[in-house]
């Protein structure tokens, strides 16, 4: 390596990388996974092996490209909204902070049902305890994990961290457990069998699947991040962070899938979408074998923590940017006040949101159809064909993909909807 070479690639910082790769990867483990068996299982075995092979290079590419939004910008230093509204003026930067604000807050609000959920359902089924007011249940269990956010972005990242370690083990020993409880036959006989039915159910498993692995909602953090490690050219050591949280995803995410898939069959799949439960409290219900019992709100408390803080990470963002563009006069609060304020609505919101118990599956279906597929795939690729300081990633063949990608999850979502 030249000197010149030495002094352009900065040095890899190990600590940093493995932090920032289970951060990504705990932002995407959460409720989208612990729903994923049964709504991708649901669609049969082709839709989802195709699925399977997809999911990595798509997850990837799409938020690859967001990072080089942040990395190309002139404003080195500045979070994504702010880096946005740069690049394509303030009107259209309102509009952009709209979506990306729900494309997080909607997510939050998930993981809060989840969460509570999760948590009855284990009091009632494994300790054989009364179900508990969901009025008392879920300001209990969401403040619990707001108030973490409130500590700040050091402590929160601390404590996503220490629940994805035992979470990666949980997910590898649940999967490998179930195995002997496959009923392959019972599982073939999911989803569609005519060709038609097929190529359908091909493109509606997209949705639900690009929830489940974006973790698009740290991406602005992380890069600024890496930009204070690495300085301005902290490109390839973001790449390969990226790269790394993808396969991670890939591997653990889709083997459970696959596990809990076969282990479930038809009519366990449709047994869950109707207790609005995650997979893992349906197993810990039906198999009462005392390793599920106990591995399994571990797993899903787990996941969920992790991904609740990644999300309001991007809410907080979000929002903060939104009411000083609308209120010039918020910007004088300072930013930890406007955070504590951000953290008490949603702690409120979502709260009342828990009680009511929305369906979980359909929420994940329109968030990820919709948002997650504007923001985290249609929107890089119209900033790279548009903003001059992106021209650089126009000659990439790979933009092509993400781009047709991203529309058929959107067209997928509107189709599903209105069908």
């Amino acid at each position: 390596m030249s000197v010149t070479q030495a002094i352009q690639e900065p040095e890899t910082k190990g600590a940093v990388n493995r932090s920032w790769t289970i951060t990504l990867f705990g932002t995407a483990v959460g409720a989208g996974i612990l729903f994923l068996p049964i709504s991708a299982g649901s669609f049969g075995f082709w839709p989802l092996l195709i699925a399977t092979v997809l999911i990595g290079p798509m997850t990837y590419l799409a938020h690859l490209a967001f990072s080089w939004m942040m990395s190309s910008s002139r404003l080195q230093g500045e979070d994504v909204l702010v880096i946005l509204t740069d690049y394509f003026g303030k009107n259209a930067g309102i509009v952009i902070a709209i979506i990306y604000w729900f494309t997080f807050f909607p997510v939050v609000l998930i993981y809060g049902v989840s969460i509570v959920n999760t948590v009855d359902s284990f009091v009632v089924n494994q300790l054989d305890g009364p179900s508990l007011s969901r009025w008392f249940l879920a300001p209990v269990l969401v403040g619990l994990m707001t108030l973490a956010l409130a500590f700040g972005d050091k402590i929160m990242l601390l404590v996503a961290q220490f629940v994805v370690y035992p979470l990666i083990i949980a997910l590898a020993a649940v999967s490998l457990y179930l195995i002997p409880q496959w009923d392959i036959a019972s599982f073939m006989e999911a989803g569609p069998k005519d060709a038609g039915g097929m190529v359908s159910a091909m493109i509606l498993i997209l949705p639900v699947l690009v929830f489940a692995f974006s973790f698009v909602a740290a991406i602005s953090q992380f890069v600024l991040d890496m930009e204070n490690e690495y300085g301005a050219n902290h490109s390839k050591q973001t790449a390969k962070v990226i790269r790394s949280s993808v396969v991670l995803l890939t591997v653990f995410t889709m083997f459970f899938v696959w596990s809990s898939a076969l282990a479930m069959g038809a009519d366990g799949m449709d047994t869950a979408n109707e207790q609005n439960l995650p997979v893992l409290s349906y197993f810990a219900n039906v198999t009462g074998a005392p390793f599920m019992a106990y591995m399994a709100p571990i797993v899903v408390i787990c996941a969920i923590a992790s991904s609740y803080f990644g999300h309001s990470l991007g809410t907080v963002e979000g929002t903060r940017y939104l009411v000083g563009l609308v209120f010039p006069s918020a910007k004088k609060i300072s930013n930890r006040k406007m955070d504590l304020w951000v953290y008490l609505f949603i702690f409120v919101v979502t709260s009342i949101v828990a009680v009511f118990n929305p369906s979980i599956l359909d929420m994940i279906s329109v968030v990820g159809g919709i948002f997650f597929a504007l923001m985290t795939y249609l929107l890089p690729m119209f900033a790279i064909y548009k903003v001059d300081a992106l021209q650089k990633f126009r000659s990439r063949k790979t933009n092509y993909f993400v781009m047709v990608m991203g529309v058929l999850v959107l067209l997928a979502t509107v189709w599903d909807m209105v069908s």
